[in-house]
């Protein structure tokens, strides 16, 4: 996984996806990704927007999870 920016944001994302290789059923909703890595929402939304655009998260509705992951159901 290649960060898409440099700074704090790099560390949070390979924060995020530290976390979704430790935990491969791990879903999370923005506002769970927010408390469980206490970043702002700004920083945290971005940087599953880029982990998503990285394809190595996707977004299934409201739900962030790994994209190799296989299929999901509520």
């Amino acid at each position: 996984m290649t960060a898409t920016s440099s700074g704090p944001s790099s560390e949070l994302h390979v924060r995020i996806w530290s976390e979704f290789l430790e935990m491969p059923g791990l879903r999370l909703t923005l506002t769970q990704a927010k408390r469980l890595f206490g970043g702002s929402t700004p920083d945290v939304a971005t940087a599953l927007h880029d982990l998503v655009n990285a394809a190595v998260l996707r977004q299934i509705g409201p739900y962030y999870v790994r994209a190799d992951f296989g299929e999901f159901s509520a």
